[in-house]
């Protein structure tokens, strides 16, 4: 039986007899006891946890030597033939029913002989009810323990799922409470982070990460286009060229044109966007590239003569003189009368 099954039956047997007892006497499992010792054992955090909240005292058995292990299993046999026995159940949830009302209606109205012929449930309501200690008002929430190490990345792993914690705890290692709802981080029994539950994937606070990543992450878009128009128009279109698609995607690419200002000034990085623009490439690079170079004040090449220029005039005009036509084709592989008078007129 794991942590959360052995949790669940006790408040399942709380609950059960209305209910509960001021001492536990557990066996030294591990759901119970994380080390046991005669004098100071160390109880399971869930298990504690489990105690405190119904007013109890943990107190485990003798390890290696218990007294009271032999009145719980006792009965076992009991239980093994009279419930077990020839029973077959259909879920988890039919045999809980069943056993209930197997305690209610056989075992608790038995003659035992130890009491002297009286039935369980008698003795229980006439003697022991009374000395239970009342149920709290809110049902107690399961939880499970366990421990982590905080990764390079500040994110520990519960489960199927990544949760981020402060940066100065990593390598660290840390317990960690997990419910339903909530994951809480501990470290040195102090509370360092919270989380809202989630099944799987990756939860990640941007609080947690380090100094230099949170100036990053607080560069946004808007930030960007504000020192853009700081510096000029150019600038300003170079970068909402840059973040009109997958703007999260290309944030470091503008922040990195934003960052050219300390270097070259406002009055280069202008200059290099607005030429940038004018060839038709406002990236990062060629802009970065432009003012490496020096040309961002370089006069632009006039169009017209030899050049980019003459690609304008498409693949027909630039190589009409070297690619025969589909016609003259036609004409080579079938020639006829026509052909025949091309060639004489040509040879006249």
């Amino acid at each position: 039986m794991d942590q959360h099954a052995w949790t669940e039956a006790h408040v399942e047997a709380f609950h059960f007899f209305g209910g509960g007892p001021r001492r536990l006497v557990p066996d030294n499992l591990r759901t119970a006891v994380d080390r046991p010792d005669l004098y100071d054992p160390q109880i399971n955090k869930s298990y504690a946890e489990l105690a405190l909240y119904y007013g109890a005292l943990a107190d485990p058995e003798r390890a290696s030597h218990p007294k009271g292990k032999p009145r719980v299993e006792r009965p076992m046999p009991y239980v093994r033939d009279s419930f077990w026995s020839g029973r077959q159940f259909t879920s988890v949830e039919h045999m809980q029913a069943e056993a209930v009302t197997w305690a209610r209606e056989v075992a608790g109205r038995r003659h035992c002989r130890p009491l002297d012929g009286a039935s369980p449930a008698a003795v229980f309501e006439a003697v022991e009810a009374e000395a239970l200690l009342p149920l709290p008002d809110k049902p107690f929430v399961l939880a499970r323990w366990s421990k982590a190490q905080v990764g390079p990345d500040i994110h520990i792993k519960v489960g199927r799922t990544l949760y981020s914690v402060p940066w100065k705890l990593i390598g660290r290692k840390v317990d960690v409470r997990s419910t339903s709802t909530v994951v809480q981080v501990f470290r040195d029994g102090e509370l360092v982070k919270t989380h809202a539950a989630l099944e799987q994937g990756k939860g990640t606070d941007p609080g947690d990460s380090p100094p230099e990543k949170i100036a990053f992450q607080m560069k946004t878009p808007i930030w960007c286009r504000g020192q853009a128009s700081e510096v000029g128009d150019a600038c300003r279109e170079a970068v909402d060229l840059l973040l009109e698609v997958n703007a999260l995607y290309r944030l470091r690419a503008a922040q990195g044109i934003i960052g050219l200002r300390k270097k070259y000034g406002d009055q280069r990085l202008e200059a290099a966007c607005s030429k940038a623009l004018t060839v038709g490439d406002p990236s990062y690079r060629t802009i970065k590239g432009i003012l490496i170079a020096g040309t961002e004040t370089d006069p632009e090449p006039e169009s017209g003569g030899a050049g980019a220029s003459a690609f304008l005039h498409g693949q027909e005009g630039l190589f009409a003189s070297a690619i025969p036509s589909q016609t003259t084709d036609e004409n080579l592989r079938n020639p006829g009368r026509d052909g025949a008078d091309d060639a004489t007129e040509a040879a006249r």
